[in-house]
């Protein structure tokens, strides 16, 4: 599976991964793929920043890196939107992603 389209790398250890995010969701998860974007879920409503904060945690459970590591990087009010995330292992990384995006029990667990 290609995941090349949805992300780009920034330094080092980071990448930007392009997100479409739905707020006020029933729970919070990945569930695949929005063009070139990472579609997930998140049961919090997007009022005051709660969703995107609900969707960085959710990235940073994900893909294995702290809280302190993802940063929201552009699309603050909008569905779509670019997280930063730090501290990657860009070789194992889109290992991580195709494994975020697989369907079956693992990516159904968040």
């Amino acid at each position: 599976m290609d995941v090349s389209d949805l992300y780009r790398t920034d330094g080092d250890d980071a990448v930007v991964l392009h997100v479409h995010v739905q707020p006020a969701a029933g729970r919070s998860a990945v569930v695949g793929r929005h063009g070139s974007a990472l579609k997930v879920r998140v049961a919090a409503a997007p009022e005051g920043g709660r969703a995107n904060e609900a969707c960085a945690a959710l990235l940073a459970e994900t893909f294995g890196v702290g809280a302190a590591e993802v940063e929201l990087a552009g699309g603050a009010t909008s569905r779509t939107k670019s997280f930063r995330l730090g501290g990657l292992d860009l070789e194992e990384f889109p290992r991580r992603l195709e494994r975020a995006l697989a369907p079956g029990p693992a990516a159904k667990r968040r």
